[in-house]
């Protein structure tokens, strides 16, 4: 039974790889990519300084208040449960799940970079997040200020389910668009599922009373940063093939060589004269 078993699954690992080698970029993309990553996420760095300074200085704040009291206008059975469905992975054993077998799954189809840079990001996002808490210190919403729908224990400054979504959702976002083209409704699919957690937990946090929305603020913002610093490491070793397997390899030869070639000049039949020259004259001289 057990080695009828084995075959179908073989082949559905190869389909799998197929898949996903068919759907990827060239790696002569990525370069371009982390530049203006490293750009974006360089200012970020600086707006998050200085928000956990004014948050350390000023703990609780009119404006945070107020935010809160409008995120909390309506509080209507079906948004209460919307939002606490889109917390309920960073409350449970269901993100980190998640994000072992995200790896997992990168490396059987032979993205063995991407599936450790998965485990690796998330578990330094979860380090740095703790970090940051102790050092700011900053109270949760109190009942006396908002209504606390949902009890979360710690500190609160940067939000850790921010923090955490955005290196789990975030990184599978960037993938997306990074190592994948065309429109595969797999690819689609993660996109959706991925932007979506990534732009609700912060409103989620703050409609549940868990959070003050510069809580929410800053942990984007630092979350993008360690996610865009994580990207660029990422892209320095994919460009040296840092875990590639050796059919990934040969797949890159195979872009360069065609890139290569469909950069040689065009000629005419006759042999000589380019043919981007020869079509670039009016028809009357190219008719002898």
């Amino acid at each position: 039974m057990q080695d009828q078993a084995n075959p179908i699954v073989d082949k559905a690992v190869d389909k799998a790889k197929e898949e996903v080698a068919i759907a990827r970029r060239p790696i002569y993309h990525l370069g371009r990519i982390g530049r203006i990553l490293l750009i974006i996420y360089t200012v970020q760095l600086a707006l998050f300084a200085i928000l956990a300074g004014w948050v350390y200085v000023n703990p609780i704040t009119a404006i945070d208040v107020a935010i809160t009291h409008e995120f909390q206008e309506n509080l209507a059975p079906w948004l209460q449960t919307l939002m606490s469905v889109v917390s309920y992975p960073g409350n449970s054993f269901l993100l980190p799940a998640l994000v072992v077998l995200t790896a997992g799954a990168f490396w059987i189809v032979g993205l063995r970079l991407e599936g450790l840079v998965t485990l690796i990001l998330s578990g330094v996002s979860l380090l740095l997040n703790g970090a940051l808490k102790i050092i700011v210190h900053r109270p949760r919403p109190t009942a006396s200020l908002v209504d606390v729908l949902q009890q979360a224990a710690g500190n609160s400054f940067p939000s850790g389910h921010v923090m955490a979504y955005l290196a789990f959702w975030g990184l599978l976002f960037s993938f997306c668009i990074i190592l994948f083209q065309g429109w595969r409704w797999w690819r689609v699919a993660l996109m959706l599922i991925s932007a979506f957690f990534v732009i609700l937990v912060g409103p989620s946090r703050i409609y549940l009373g868990a959070h003050w929305a510069s809580d929410v603020l800053g942990s984007y913002l630092i979350g993008g940063v360690l996610l865009g610093v994580t990207l660029w490491i990422y892209l320095r070793l994919k460009e040296r093939g840092v875990l590639q397997t050796e059919h990934a390899r040969r797949r890159i030869e195979k872009y360069s060589t065609l890139r290569s070639f469909s950069q040689r000049p065009m000629v005419a039949q006759d042999g000589n004269t380019p043919l981007s020259d020869y079509t670039e004259k009016p028809f009357s001289e190219r008719v002898e």
